[in-house]
């Protein structure tokens, strides 16, 4: 039975709205709650946010839920995602919950919750979760936890997050000039003290988060601003992070945008060369693009893919053994170091491997050639599987035979949001241009909203 609520990356929506309205939410921390104190009567809980303006209230209803069924909640305030991964795996907590909608604008927020293991609730758990949330919702959830109401608190948590993340690097990073994108998110203040700690000089922007400006124009899906300050204050690299930082895009010395295809061409060559690349295989998703694939198969490395999401490049590198794994949106796991994908974390090794190496992003990215890509989304009424939908199935079959194996073509529903999402690849611009564009016209009339 498909998920209603939990979409690849936890529950998200519209602050105030269904489902993030404060019954609903309450009756995430009670229905939570239960199922925590079924594996330890004694259960505790992390509960972490990024900047925006409705985190505090989401915090404090989830709290409350979980309260009501015993379960009390530490708050480590305004922190990254992967650092509420690593505090639940690396202490007592029974689970750990993260406020935050990722790169998604301010009005959005989200849910995700995470096991002791540090790892996302597997998929039968968050069914079972979700099952609880509509028994409460019918059955009416009593009182909620008191407007205005707020978590303490401790800074101590964070600390410790950055201690950890500055013990996984060997030596500094005197001399290195680093610009630092925090998308006003929740990396504002953590990730210019890391880095400022290993010895980089630091130029910070967009880390002045009001609670309405994270990912507003910034981040890591707008870096504009972050590649001209690179260039204006000659950096070695810029670094730009999305809202709750477990992504991470840079720009090169010479401006040229390193996405997470090429971070992960980069870090697998390191690793492969320090005998750590575990199989010789990358763990990569549907929207890799093959010219990654190429690269990696050129130096004798395999790359697997999963269907989009860093949960499931987690479960399959957990899986084979893999090392490595990531997604093209700068998601990128080290699985020596984390189970999730942590933008400073892979900021810290990008940085090591370019210090080490003594060269820039473009010389390590050397003999990756990407591949013409082209993503459209088409808005739904309904979702199908494509075996009903024979016009699209069509378009599609056309496209792939038409580039053969120098191309791919790849249509998938948002796990969040009522949209198709068409993704074409080949050697030739135009021709994708022209394949994506037909086959978006066709879920358009099949089933376009």
């Amino acid at each position: 039975m498909p998920k209603e609520l939990f979409g690849t990356d936890g529950i998200r929506g519209v602050a105030g709205e269904y489902p993030l309205d404060a019954e609903t939410v309450h009756a995430f921390g009670r229905a939570l709650g239960c199922d925590l104190r079924r594996m330890a009567p004694d259960a505790e809980i992390v509960i972490g946010m990024d900047t925006r303006e409705s985190g505090p209230w989401i915090a404090a209803q989830v709290a409350g839920g979980l309260l009501h069924c015993g379960v009390r909640a530490r708050s480590a305030g305004v922190i990254t995602t992967p650092g509420i991964a690593y505090l639940t795996r690396s202490d007592s907590f029974t689970a750990g919950v993260m406020i935050s909608a990722s790169h998604n604008p301010y009005q959005d927020n989200g849910i995700k919750v995470f096991g002791h293991s540090g790892f996302k609730l597997p998929d039968d758990e968050e069914h079972a979760i979700e099952q609880e949330i509509f028994r409460l919702l019918d059955a009416g959830i009593g009182p909620l936890a008191p407007a205005g109401s707020t978590l303490a608190a401790d800074p101590g948590l964070a600390r410790r997050y950055l201690d950890y993340l500055a013990a996984t690097v060997s030596g500094s990073f005197s001399g290195m000039r680093v610009v630092v994108d925090c998308g006003n998110g929740a990396a504002s203040q953590l990730a210019p003290e890391l880095f400022r700690r290993l010895g980089a000089q630091v130029h910070p922007i967009c880390c002045d988060p009001n609670g309405r400006n994270i990912n507003l124009g910034c981040g890591a899906l707008h870096v504009e601003a972050l590649r001209a300050a690179v260039l204006q204050n000659a950096a070695d690299l810029g670094v730009a992070f999305d809202g709750d930082a477990d992504r991470a895009i840079f720009v090169a010395r010479s401006g040229r945008i390193v996405d997470g295809d090429a971070v992960l061409l980069i870090a697998a060559r390191a690793l492969k060369a320090a005998g750590k690349l575990d199989g010789n295989l990358v763990v990569a998703t549907v929207m890799s693009n093959l010219g990654l694939e190429k690269a990696l198969a050129s130096e004798g490395i395999r790359m697997l893919r999963t269907p989009v999401g860093d949960k499931y490049v987690l479960e399959e590198m957990v899986r084979v053994g893999a090392a490595l794994g990531g997604e093209q949106s700068g998601h990128v796991i080290f699985r020596q170091f984390a189970t999730t994908g942590d933008g400073l974390l892979t900021a810290l090794r990008i940085l090591e491997i370019s210090r080490n190496a003594g060269a820039g992003l473009d010389e390590l990215t050397a003999g990756l050639q990407t591949y013409p890509q082209r993503l459209l989304n088409v808005r739904v009424r309904e979702k199908k599987a494509l075996t009903e939908l024979p016009a699209v199935a069509r378009a599609m079959e056309d496209c792939q035979r038409a580039f053969g194996s120098s191309g791919r073509v790849l249509v998938r529903f948002s796990g969040t949001e009522p949209l198709a999402r068409v993704m074409v690849e080949g050697p030739d611009l135009e021709q994708v241009n022209a394949h994506t564009e037909r086959i978006a016209a066709a879920i358009q009339n099949e089933i376009g909203a």
